[in-house]
């Protein structure tokens, strides 16, 4: 149980960090950890006319290497499936984008932004 609420309250800096991150950058944070059925996303942004839709993920230590590799093709299929949720029940008609932001902590709190990540 101790190592779950560590991962935890990891993921959790690091979207306080994801989000501060887009905010700088001009993003609109419209929710956060956005729950549908066995899905979540992490944060549901916007930028002018594009919904974006973020996974965030974040390391301690280089134990299980860099932070992005955590979002297999699973992963990716359920963002997508949780994300359609979301369009439809907002009846968003725009573009939409799937990033992963990734947050190194072990690397003074480094962040990578790949935008476009997968579709």
């Amino acid at each position: 149980m101790p190592a779950k609420s560590h991962n935890q309250s990891v993921g959790k800096k690091g979207e306080i960090i994801a989000a501060d991150h887009l905010k700088k950058a001009g993003y609109e944070i419209i929710a956060k950890n956005y729950r549908a059925g066995r899905g979540e996303i992490d944060i549901i942004s916007k930028l002018a006319t594009t919904l974006i839709f973020v996974e965030v993920k974040t390391r301690s230590n280089a134990k299980f290497g860099y932070p992005e590799e955590a979002v297999t093709q699973k992963k990716a299929d359920k963002l997508i499936e949780t994300a359609q949720t979301y369009i439809e029940e907002i009846n968003w008609e725009g573009d939409i984008r799937f990033d992963i932001i990734s947050v190194d902590l072990q690397r003074n709190s480094e962040i990578i932004h790949f935008e476009d990540a997968f579709h």
